[in-house]
């Protein structure tokens, strides 16, 4: 089985952008230059299925930080022609893209249950990490995740783009400037039916590495914001049910959370609609909705409407942007020694403390206590 199978719809990730190949793309580049390349930090790609191809293509093309050296799937059959068009080394191995010199950082887009493990191997050979959400499936195993890292003096990075949308990185600003006044209240809705399409075999919905419906695919982006806002949460009431598929996991799901230092959360995550993304936050002086217009593996903007105390509601449309590539950067900076990596250890560790709950709050019905 693939590290990361994509749905059917999604085998074949494009392996052009605006119909130039990336072999051509990244030759002609002006930011992929021999001076250029000296400057990038070499990454090893581990997983391509949907989510790693994603990554890799925008590595690849678009990145001034990283260049993509070396990839690596189990499936080496179905990633063969994938990795020949980018023109990097694929391997089924990873320890041998950890014996790889020309790798200064490993970005995981593997099955959930794996990443810890992963992690540590990279930490022992000395790479910075950076892994796809949800980090980890415990608040222990983050723990132990951030600790490796910060031990060995290695950038840990999340796969928590919503945070690098523009629109979302300008709410989170006024949030933290004071300007919506005291933070009551984030609602929350990411969610689509890509999943539908799966072999009932697929890692995506094994409750091993997916539990809790859509939480470890939509929804832990979500309590990531909430957490950014409001710090660290107190206890969760879920409800998952499975009211439309097969899924083992359940295809539904809302949780409701209180925060150890005030203000609640509605987190909605389901794997049986059509596409939709809203993010908002309400505080004592206005609030702030974001809508996706699409999802972000080809984003097409948002639309913000927005209040301030005494003003009109206004609604504004902001054009695309490519939030995965700007977290990639951002990690990719932190690595250099540039500016530090946005998403702080304490923050990942209480995301994945809320997710714990949630999980355990989805099959026992009852109010769940966040580890603190």
């Amino acid at each position: 089985m693939s590290l990361a199978a994509p749905p059917p719809s999604l085998t074949t990730y494009a392996s052009s952008v605006a119909g130039v190949p990336l072999r051509h793309q990244a030759a002609t580049d002006e930011g992929h230059d021999a001076k250029g390349a000296e400057r990038m930090i070499g990454v090893a790609m581990v997983g391509l299925g949907w989510w790693g191809r994603k990554m890799s293509g925008l590595v690849h093309t678009r990145s001034r930080t990283m260049r993509l050296v070396r990839a690596v799937e189990p499936d080496h059959n179905a990633a063969a022609p994938f990795a020949r068009d980018l023109g990097v080394p694929l391997s089924a191995d990873y320890a041998e893209a950890l014996a790889d010199p020309a790798v200064t950082a490993v970005i995981l887009a593997t099955p959930h249950a794996l990443h810890v493990g992963q992690i540590a191997a990279a930490v022992a050979a000395g790479k910075h990490v950076f892994c796809e959400k949800p980090l980890a499936l415990t608040r222990a195993e983050a723990e132990r995740a951030v600790r490796l890292c910060a031990q060995a003096g290695l950038v840990l990075g999340m796969g928590h783009e919503r945070r690098f949308d523009p629109p979302i990185a300008s709410l989170l600003a006024d949030a933290a400037a004071g300007r919506l006044g005291t933070l009551l209240q984030v609602e929350g809705q990411f969610s689509h039916d890509r999943f539908l399409a799966l072999s009932p075999d697929n890692w995506r919905l094994h409750p091993e590495h997916a539990p809790a419906a859509g939480m470890t695919a939509t929804g832990i982006h979500l309590t990531d914001l909430a957490v950014k806002l409001l710090g660290p949460a107190k206890e969760v009431l879920v409800t998952c049910e499975q009211r439309a598929s097969s899924m083992p996991s359940g295809d539904t799901l809302s949780a409701y959370a209180r925060f150890a230092g005030g203000g609640t959360a509605y987190i909605s995550a389901s794997l049986a609609m059509p596409f939709v993304s809203r993010f908002a936050v309400y505080g004592t002086h206005g609030w702030i909705e974001v809508r996706d217009k699409a999802h972000v593996e080809s984003p097409a903007g948002w639309v913000v409407t927005r209040a301030m105390r005494n003003g009109p509601i206004t609604v504004e449309e902001v054009p695309p942007a490519e939030p995965v590539l700007s977290n990639l950067d951002a990690f990719a900076r932190a690595v250099a020694g540039e500016a530090p990596y946005p998403i702080t250890g304490a923050e990942m560790i209480a995301n994945i403390a809320l997710l714990e709950a949630i999980v355990a709050g989805a099959t026992s019905r009852r109010l769940e206590q966040v580890a603190a």
